[in-house]
């Protein structure tokens, strides 16, 4: 019991020391004891200890806090001290001065740092209550945030920027930072109420597909006018007015200027909200109307600085959209469906007068279309043309096409007589190969179609139809029609029964006495083949000119001032043919052949064209004077010969490379006879391949002076090797004649069809050194007296000169006194041939 109460009187002890609490009155009441006092001094020695344990590890926790409280104390008291010295210093020093310089310095170096330390404490203070001043507006700009007083929350975060900007401090300090902090959090906070009420006043659906504009909502406090004020406080009006364009077009204009739809929904104004409904016409002047419903709307709706802005993004993909899939497609390409495209052009008249009024801009580009509509139309036409040859060109030759070249010459009485023993040969005034003398095909003349000379009557022109290459076909591909004598030689091919039949005889006999040498009139057909390229051109070139001179001869046409371009298309047209058709040409094979014959054909036709427009009385002098193709005639004919020439180089050139290229075919070198023949077979074969692949498509002249042209080619080639060289035994003798004789088994190929064994053929007509080569097989074979036959009594001298048959003796014999001898006589007489020797 004594040890309870001994312990209670030392708790009492403790908690009264520490916490100042008496004892219960049980406790207090309890007598002293001398045993007591020892616990209860054990109880107030450990609480001892405890609370010395506890100040120490405060001690511990704020021991640099204390010393720096301590030092910033001493500090303190040292500036005081300091400071009530320099006071009494001056005071003493006011009543007793001291006129030192030293002390003097000493007192305004002690008046300036009281100056600046005055100027640091004003400077803090002002600090404080800017800082204390922007907090104070953030705290107002948060309130009138959260009562949705959106612009009077900006104009307090604006002015609390200025103050915040006019604070002396650096922003790095940690209070700027904060207050910086904070400002930019209510602004996000601001700006996302102000998103939110955009979108509350700016309705984009694009579930349903509506778009509603609203000036103000009775849930919201502020107008449009008023967030127009917020966008330009965060600076988004464009990119605002960039996201309405986005969704109205995805919305409403792209589906509705869409022609990927075969039905378009039609733009419907209903409860103040824009939406698509049912189907709208897909015509100019309706969609116009759907998207003028959208801008009036707009225009009503928003703020006219909204507008312009508006304008600046939609107009730059709207006005491009509509030219390119609205306007350009309805572009006609021919004057027959003008009418239609006069209510396009009026349309968009109409539609940039509405967008005027409704004070949208940026849509000069469609200003501009609707006024140089005229321009556009005739870019139109002759984007369609050009396309229109490409495509032609690039679906191929198709089927070819017989045609008939017919002339008719007058020829005298005279040339008549000339005609019949010479198989009707007539001659070719037709022009056709006019444009041979130019510059540019001058240096190959060889390859072009050109008139063979005959040996006996000179250049006789109708060899170039290929009259009189074959008796057989002369009544076939050749009418002459004579009017003349009757014991005329040229009666017997039955000339002029066409013309006396209907001419009364009185007028015959007159014509007799007034005419002792009458003339005659020859019709002279052919046929070659074109292309299926050729009559889709000249359909083309009619076509536009047929629109130009209704264009001339019209009043108050809208595409009148186009007139002038449209007569130029033509000249593109053909421009377009000649770049572009070689490479598809010469995609099939003889393709260069089909394009001589096509252009041949263009320009004859062209020629006709230009004859027949000036001949015509429906045609206002204007038109006709506004043709001009003579220039495009000229060039089509020297395209085609370019064409044939261009064939003819690469053909011979191949031949020539079958024959051995630059080196002599007689003497390659490691090649037997037996590889001679076999370039020579292949030769023969790709001339026969070749004039094959041509017969259907080149005239009979044409044909035979190409197919001649390639014999002549490998003619020359092997006499000019056979002539370089160095001497010729009489098995290479023998072995060149047999090659000659192969190639001269091409005769086949210029006689007459169906004509007998012993038909002549034409060949040397076409082939210049055929017969050449035909005489120097005969050279080879023969001994002396032979070779001396045949110059002086033979015709070998036409094709051989003096010091070409003497190098072929040399090659060819022994030189003794009989060669000598030989060589004499033939130098004797170099031309034995010769009538007036």
């Amino acid at each position: 019991m004594a040890t309870v109460a001994s312990g209670q009187v030392g708790l009492a002890l403790v908690d009264f020391s520490l916490h100042g609490i008496f004892p219960e009155e049980d406790i207090s009441s309890i007598p002293i004891q001398a045993g007591h006092l020892g616990p209860a001094l054990e109880s107030l020695a450990a609480a001892k200890s405890r609370l010395e344990a506890d100040i120490h590890v405060i001690n511990e926790d704020t021991a640099s806090d204390v010393s720096q409280w301590i030092a910033n104390a001493k500090s303190l008291e040292d500036d005081i001290s300091r400071t009530r010295s320099w006071a009494n210093e001056i005071v003493r020093r006011s009543e007793a001065p001291d006129v030192s310089g030293r002390t003097i310095q000493d007192a305004e170096k002690k008046v300036d740092f009281l100056q600046r330390e005055s100027a640091y404490n004003n400077q803090l203070y002002n600090t404080l209550a800017s800082i204390k001043q922007v907090g104070q507006l953030l705290d107002e700009v948060e309130l009138a945030r959260d009562q949705g007083r959106i612009l009077q929350s900006l104009h307090l975060l604006e002015e609390s920027w200025a103050v915040l900007d006019g604070v002396p401090v650096s922003k790095s300090c940690r209070a700027m930072k904060l207050l910086d902090i904070r400002a930019f959090e209510l602004k996000s906070a601001v700006h996302d109420v102000l998103d939110y009420i955009w979108s509350s006043l700016v309705r984009i659906d694009t579930l349903t597909s509506q778009v509603a504009v609203f000036n103000s909502r009775e849930d919201q406090q502020m107008s449009l006018a008023d967030a127009v004020i917020g966008l330009k406080a965060y600076r988004e009006v464009d990119k605002r007015m960039g996201a309405l364009w986005q969704g109205l077009n995805e919305i409403l204009i792209r589906p509705r200027t869409s022609l990927e739809r075969d039905d378009p929904p039609a733009v419907r104004l209903e409860n103040s909200t824009l939406t698509l409904t049912g189907k709208a016409d897909r015509t100019v002047p309706s969609l116009f109307q759907d998207i003028e419903i959208v801008l009036e709307y707009l225009s009503q709706r928003l703020p006219e600085e909204l507008v312009f802005s508006l304008s600046n993004i939609m107009m730059p993909d709207l006005i491009p959209s509509i030219i390119n899939s609205w306007l350009e497609p309805a572009v006609p390409t021919s004057l027959r469906d003008m009418d239609g495209f006069q209510e396009v052009t009026d349309a968009t008249e109409k539609f940039c007068t509405r967008l005027e009024i409704l004070k949208f801009s940026g849509f000069e580009d469609l200003q501009e279309w609707v006024q140089n509509v005229p321009r556009v139309w005739l870019a139109k036409c002759r984007e369609t043309a050009l396309s229109i040859i490409r495509t032609k060109l690039s679906q191929g030759l198709g089927e070819p096409k017989e045609i008939e070249r017919v002339e008719t010459q007058t020829v005298s009485q005279e040339e008549g007589r000339q005609l019949a023993p010479n198989a009707a040969n007539a001659t070719n005034t037709d022009g056709w190969d006019a444009a041979w003398d130019d510059p540019e095909v001058a240096t190959n003349t060889e390859d072009l179609p050109k008139q063979p000379q005959n040996e006996e009557t000179g250049d006789d022109g109708a060899d170039a139809w290929g009259w009189g290459d074959e008796g057989n076909d002369i009544e076939a591909d050749t009418t002459i029609t004579v009017s003349g004598e009757e014991d005329d030689p040229a009666a017997a091919w039955g000339w002029g029964d066409e013309d006396t039949a209907d001419v009364p005889e009185d007028a015959t006999k007159a014509d007799k006495k007034e005419k002792p040498s009458s003339t005659r009139e020859l019709t002279l057909r052919e046929t070659y083949n074109i292309s299926s390229m050729p009559e889709p051109v000249i359909a083309l070139i009619l076509s536009i000119l047929e629109d130009g001179a209704s264009l001339v001869s019209g009043d108050g046409n809208p595409m009148a001032p186009a007139a002038a371009g449209l007569f130029s298309l033509p000249t593109l047209v053909l421009a377009m043919f000649r770049a572009v058709s070689p490479h598809y040409y010469a995609l099939n094979t003889g393709g260069n052949m089909f394009l001589y014959n096509d252009a041949t054909y263009l320009s004859e036709q062209l020629t006709e064209i230009v004859n027949t427009w000036k001949a015509r009385d429906d045609l206002v002098p204007r038109a006709k004077s506004m043709l001009r193709l003579d220039n495009d005639v000229k060039a089509l004919q020297l395209f085609a010969t370019r064409a044939y020439s261009s064939e003819m180089t690469t053909c011979r050139t191949v031949l020539r490379d079958l024959l051995g290229g630059s080196q002599s075919l007689l003497q390659q070198d490691g090649l037997g006879s037996a590889d001679l023949q076999s370039q020579v077979d292949n030769a023969i074969s790709y001339i026969r391949t070749t004039a094959a692949s041509w017969t259907t498509i080149l005239a009979r002249s044409v044909w035979s002076q190409a197919v001649g042209s390639l014999v002549d080619t490998m003619a020359s080639k092997v006499v000019t090797d056979v002539m370089d060289l160095p001497g010729i035994g009489q098995d290479d003798a023998y072995n060149i004649a047999n090659l000659i004789a192969r190639i001269t088994e091409l005769d086949d190929l210029f006689l007459p069809p169906g004509a007998d064994k012993n038909a002549i053929p034409s060949t040397s007509e076409y082939a210049n050194s055929w017969l050449r080569l035909k005489y120097l097989s005969e050279v080879l074979q023969s001994n002396l007296q032979d070779v001396k036959f045949l110059w002086l009594e033979s015709e070998l001298s036409l094709y051989f000169t003096v010091d070409e048959v003497v190098d072929l003796i040399g090659l060819s014999f022994v030189d003794n006194a009989r060669t000598r001898e030989v060589i004499r006589e033939i130098q004797g007489r170099p031309q034995p041939r010769d009538p007036a020797r």
